[in-house]
C-alpha cells in the first residue's frame, strides 16, 4: 500500500472517530483527504497538504460547521456545473428551446396582464394616502346620492373622520380665446382634504374657499391636462381662463399619479361643486331627489365597515321620516371606491374573474405542451440517461439536471412574457377608448405584478420539469443500451395522451368561448337598437358651455337645427337631449294616473327619458306604431303630452293597444297624456331587459343638453367639414364634437368589444398551443415507429393505411379532447350572455366554427409528421437499422 493510501487510510479513520464524537461530517473529511492528496501530488509535503486543505475548507476548528459549509460550496458548484450543462443541451437543440420559451412567454405574459388589469381595478386600492379606510357609499346598489342628503349623512355621521361629494360634467373651457370641451370633476370643499392629497404646483380649493352658490371660482388641474393644454406652464398658477363663458382663477396642479377616486374616469380639472349652476346650467344643490352625485367617506382607524353602514342606516331612518317624498326607504350600502360601487364594479368583477381563469387554462395549457415535449425529449435522451446511470450517476442528480434545464426556460420564457407584458400594460393605461369621454384604465404594473409572474414561471419550470420523473426513476440502462435506445409505442394510456387532450379541452374551450362573444358583437351591430345609427352623424354640444341660459336656449336650439336641416345633401334632421345607447341617460318616475300618494314606493317605475324636438323620431329611424308626433306647437303653454314605448305602454295599462289617449303622472303630480306609441330599443346597454321608455317635446322640458343628429347621404367627411364650417358660423364660442352616431356608440359597445378582443386573443393562443402540442406528439410518434412504417410500405399497405397506423393514436386523443372541450365551452361561454348582446352557445353557425377551428388546428399539426410518414423509404431505413 502506498503512503499515500496509508495515509488516508488513517485520515478517514481520524475522520470517522471525529463523526461519531460529533466534531466532524464524514463527507468534508472525504472532500478535505481527497483534497490532501491532490496538493501531496504537486509536490508539497504531507504535512503542508493537510494544513493547506484546512484552510481552503475555511480552517475550521468547529468541524460541524466546517462541514456545512462544505456541502453548502458543493451545491453551488454541482449548481454552476448543471446550469453549464443544461446551458449547452438546449444550445444544441435551438428548435425546441425557441418553440419551448415562447409557448412559456405567451402563456405567463397573457397571465400577467390579466393580473395586472385585476391588481389595478379590484386588488390595488385608490392611490391617495391611507387609501385603505375609503369606502363609497350607496343607496341600495346604487351609488348616485343628492347633494343635501350628503350633508346630513356628513354632519350627523359618528364614524367617518371626513366626507366628500362629488361628480362629472362637460364645461367648455376658453384658454386663449379658443372653446374646447373638457371633462370636470365638481367637489365639495374639502375633496382634497379628505384624500390627503398634497399639490405639485400652488394650492387646492378648501372648505373655507367656498363661499355660497358660484362663489368659489377656482379650479385644480390635472397634470396630463396640464401638461398638453397649458404646455407644463410653470406659471400657470393664478392665471384665468373661461369656464363657460365665465371666469375661473387655477389655484395648481395636481400631482402626476393623481385622478381622483374613480379610476375609469380622468377629469381635466377639478373645480368646487357650489359653482354647479355655472358648470351645468342648473343648481341641485337644494334638491334632496336630485342624485346624481356620488359620496365618498374615510373611515375612522377604529371603525369597521358594518359599523358605518349601521350608523348612516340609523340617519337613513332619520331622512325617511323626515322626507318621506324624497328620501322614502333610505338604506345605505358601502362598497370599494373606484368602480363606482357596485354599478361597475360587478360586472368588472364578474368579467375579471373569468378573464382570470382563462388565463389560467392557457398557462395550465402551456405547462402540459411542456410536459408532453419535456417527456418526449427525456426518451430521446433515454441512451444518454442509460449511459450516466451505468456510469454510476444517480438518479436524483439526473433528475436534478433535467429539473435545472426546465427551470432555465421557466425563467426565460418568464422575462420575456413579462416583457412583453409591460409594453402591453403601459399601451393600455395610455389608452382611451371613448374619444368624447374621460374614460382611462390605469394597469401599470408594479411590483405584485412582477413577484406575481416570477412564482408563475418557477412554479411552470416545477410542473413541467417533473413530468419525466417516472422515466428517469423506471429506467433500465441495461434495457435501454441493448435496444439502441429503442422506445416501445405500446397501446396503453401514457402521460403524454392525457397532457395533449387537457391541451384540446382547454383550446376548444377558449375557441368556443372566442367564437360566441365574436358571432355575439356581430350579431348585436346587425339588431334592431330601436333607432337607425347608420350614415347619420351627432353634432354633440351644451348650450351652457356657451352662456345660453333660460328663454335663449330655445331658440338657439331652433336656430341650430333649422341651420343643420338647410345644408346641401342633408336629408333630415333631428334633436334631442341625450342619445340612446350614449354615456349617461336620465329618468322619471313614473305613476298611474289614478295614484294619488306620489311617494317612491307607489311609483309604477323609473322610465328612461329623452326630450325631443318633433323630426327627431324620423331622423333617428324610429318606427311610430300608433298615434302622432309631435309639432312645435306641443310648447310650454300647451297641455302636457308624451310619446312612450311598446314597453311603457305595457306595464302602465296591461296592452299597447289602446294607450293613446291615455294618461299618467310623473314627480310632482304633473299629468301627461300618450299621443303615440314607438317601438321598443336599446337604451342604457345591449344586453339589458326590455326598458320603460318616455319622449317629452323639448319645447316642454327644455334642456341646454344638444345632440343634433343629421342624416345625409353625403360623404362623412364632407359633411362633417360642412357641419363644422356652419356651427362656427353661427357662434364661434360654442364648443361641441362631430362625430358618427356609430362612434357615439362607443360606450355602450365598450365591454362587448374588450369581451371579444380579449377573448379571441386567448382563443388563438389556445389553438397555437394545441398545434404544438399535437405536432409534437405526432412528430414524436412518426419519428419512433419510421422504420415500422417503413415495413408497412414494403408489404403494401396503402397511403390511408399507413396515415392511421402513424396518427391513428393521435386523432383518436385528438377526437376525445374536442369532445370534453366542446361540452365544457358550450358551458362556460352562457356567462357571456351578460356581456355581450346576443352571445349564445347554441348558434349553429359557432357550433359548426369550433368544429371547423379544431379540424383546422389538428389538420395544420399533422400535416407536416403525416408527410413525413408517406416518404418513408423502406430501404433506406432497413440499411440504416
Amino acid at each position: 500500500m502506498s503512503i499515500v493510501s496509508s495515509t488516508r487510510s488513517a485520515w478517514r479513520s481520524l475522520l470517522h472517530r471525529s463523526r461519531v464524537n460529533g466534531e466532524m461530517d464524514e463527507e468534508l473529511g472525504s472532500h478535505m483527504a481527497h483534497r490532501a492528496d491532490d496538493l501531496e501530488r504537486s509536490g508539497m509535503t504531507r504535512s503542508e497538504a493537510e494544513r493547506r486543505a484546512r484552510v481552503e475548507f475555511g480552517g475550521y476548528t468547529n468541524y460541524q460547521q466546517a462541514a456545512r459549509e462544505a456541502t453548502g460550496s458543493r451545491f453551488f458548484e454541482d449548481l454552476l456545473q448543471d446550469l453549464h450543462f443544461g446551458s449547452r443541451v438546449l444550445r444544441k437543440s435551438p428548435g425546441f428551446t425557441l418553440t419551448a420559451i415562447v409557448t412559456l412567454a405567451l402563456a405567463i405574459g397573457a397571465n400577467a396582464v390579466v393580473f395586472s388589469i385585476l391588481n389595478g381595478l379590484l386588488l390595488r386600492p385608490v392611490n391617495v394616502p391611507n387609501g385603505q379606510g375609503l369606502v363609497l357609499v350607496q343607496r341600495g346598489d346604487s351609488p348616485q346620492q343628492s347633494y343635501p342628503d350628503y350633508q346630513d349623512l356628513r354632519d350627523r355621521n359618528r364614524t367617518f373622520d371626513g366626507m366628500l361629494i362629488t361628480s362629472i360634467a362637460p364645461v367648455g373651457l376658453d384658454t386663449n380665446g379658443k372653446a374646447a370641451s373638457a371633462w370636470v370633476y365638481e367637489t365639495s370643499g374639502n375633496y382634497f382634504d379628505v384624500l390627503g392629497v398634497q399639490p405639485y404646483l400652488g394650492r387646492f380649493f378648501h372648505s373655507s374657499d367656498e363661499h355660497g352658490p358660484n362663489g368659489s371660482p377656482y379650479i385644480v388641474l390635472n397634470y396630463g391636462f396640464w401638461r398638453s393644454r397649458f404646455q407644463a406652464d410653470p406659471n400657470v398658477v393664478g392665471r384665468v381662463v373661461q369656464v363657460n363663458k365665465h371666469p375661473y382663477t387655477v389655484l395648481g396642479v395636481a400631482q402626476p399619479d393623481f385622478r381622483g377616486t374613480e379610476l375609469f374616469f380622468l377629469p381635466d380639472f377639478w373645480v368646487p361643486m357650489m359653482n354647479q349652476e355655472q358648470i351645468e346650467g342648473t343648481s341641485m344643490l337644494n334638491s334632496r331627489g336630485g342624485r346624481g352625485s356620488w359620496i365618498v367617506g374615510h373611515l375612522r382607524p377604529e371603525m369597521q365597515p358594518a359599523q358605518a353602514a349601521a350608523d348612516l342606516n340609523s340617519i337613513g331612518t332619520y331622512l325617511t321620516k323626515t322626507y318621506p317624498k324624497e328620501d322614502d326607504d333610505s338604506k345605505f350600502t358601502l362598497a370599494r371606491p373606484g368602480l363606482l360601487g357596485d354599478m361597475l364594479g360587478r360586472p368588472v368583477r364578474a368579467f375579471l374573474t373569468g378573464l382570470t381563469l382563462l388565463a389560467g387554462l392557457i398557462l395550465l395549457a402551456a405547462c402540459a405542451n411542456l410536459g408532453s415535449l419535456f417527456a418526449a425529449r427525456a426518451a430521446d435522451r433515454s441512451r444518454e440517461i442509460a449511459l450516466r446511470l451505468a456510469l454510476g450517476s444517480k438518479r436524483f442528480r439526473i433528475l436534478r439536471q433535467l429539473l435545472t434545464e426546465a427551470m432555465m426556460i421557466a425563467l426565460a420564457g418568464g422575462i420575456v412574457g413579462l416583457g412583453g407584458s409591460v409594453v402591453l400594460l403601459r399601451w393600455l393605461s395610455a389608452w382611451h377608448p371613448v374619444s368624447s369621454f374621460p374614460i382611462n384604465v390605469p394597469v401599470n404594473p408594479d411590483a405584485r405584478v412582477y413577484v406575481v409572474a416570477v412564482l408563475l414561471a418557477l412554479v411552470s419550470g416545477v410542473l413541467f420539469g417533473l413530468v419525466p420523473v417516472r422515466q428517469v426513476l423506471k429506467a433500465n440502462p441495461y434495457l435501454t443500451i441493448k435496444a439502441g435506445g429503442a422506445v416501445a409505442l405500446g397501446r396503453r394510456v401514457t402521460l403524454r395522451d392525457c397532457l395533449l387532450v387537457l391541451q384540446i379541452v382547454v383550446c376548444a374551450v377558449l375557441v368556443t368561448a372566442s367564437l360566441v362573444a365574436v358571432r355575439g358583437m356581430v350579431r348585436s351591430l346587425k339588431s334592431s337598437f330601436g333607432f337607425e345609427p347608420h350614415e347619420a352623424m351627432i353634432v354633440n354640444t351644451d348650450l351652457d358651455m356657451a352662456d345660453y341660459r333660460g328663454d335663449r336656449v330655445a331658440p338657439m336650439q331652433r336656430r341650430l337645427l333649422d341651420t343643420v336641416a338647410a345644408l346641401p345633401g342633408v336629408t333630415s334632421a333631428g334633436l334631442v337631449d341625450r342619445t340612446p345607447l350614449g354615456l349617461g341617460w336620465s329618468t322619471s318616475t313614473v305613476f298611474k294616473d289614478s295614484t294619488t300618494d306620489l311617494r317612491s314606493a307607489n311609483a309604477l317605475a323609473d322610465a328612461i327619458t329623452y326630450n325631443i324636438s318633433p323630426s327627431y323620431l324620423h331622423t333617428a329611424g324610429t318606427t311610430l306604431l300608433a298615434g302622432r308626433i309631435f309639432t312645435w306647437h306641443d310648447d310650454a303653454s300647451s297641455p302636457r303630452v308624451a310619446i312612450v314605448n311598446r314597453e311603457f305602454a305595457r306595464r302602465l295599462l296591461g296592452s299597447a293597444d289602446n294607450a293613446v289617449g291615455s294618461y299618467f303622472k310623473i314627480f310632482g303630480g304633473v299629468r301627461v297624456q300618450i299621443v303615440g306609441i314607438v317601438e321598443d330599443g336599446k337604451y342604457k346597454t345591449l344586453t339589458e331587459d326590455p326598458q320603460m321608455a318616455v319622449f317629452f317635446p323639448i319645447l316642454q322640458s327644455p334642456t341646454s343638453s344638444t345632440f343634433l343628429v343629421v342624416r345625409s347621404q353625403r360623404d362623412p367627411q364632407q359633411l362633417a367639414t360642412a357641419l363644422e364650417q356652419t356651427l362656427r358660423a353661427v357662434d364661434p364660442g360654442l364648443p361641441f364634437e362631430i362625430k358618427s352616431w356609430s362612434r357615439a356608440m362607443d360606450s355602450a359597445l365598450f365591454g362587448a368589444r374588450v369581451a371579444t378582443v380579449s377573448l379571441g386573443v386567448l382563443g388563438g393562443m389556445g389553438a397555437m398551443l394545441a398545434i404544438t402540442g399535437i405536432f409534437g406528439m405526432a412528430a414524436y410518434s412518426v419519428s419512433k415507429r419510421l422504420r415500422e412504417l417503413g415495413i408497412r410500405i414494403a408489404l403494401g399497405a396503402q397511403r390511408k393505411e399507413v396515415l392511421w397506423a402513424a396518427l391513428g393514436r393521435t386523432m383518436w386523443v385528438m377526437v376525445i379532447g374536442s369532445t370534453l372541450g366542446l361540452g365544457l365551452g358550450i358551458a362556460a361561454a352562457r356567462a357571456l350572455a351578460m356581456i355581450v348582446y346576443q352571445a349564445t352557445p347554441r348558434d349553429p353557425l359557432v357550433l359548426g366554427g369550433v368544429i371547423c377551428a379544431l379540424f383546422v388546428v389538428g389538420l395544420v399539426a399533422t400535416w407536416i409528421p403525416g408527410a413525413r410518414a408517406l416518404r418513408a423509404d423502406p430501404l433506406v431505413l432497413l440499411r440504416e437499422e
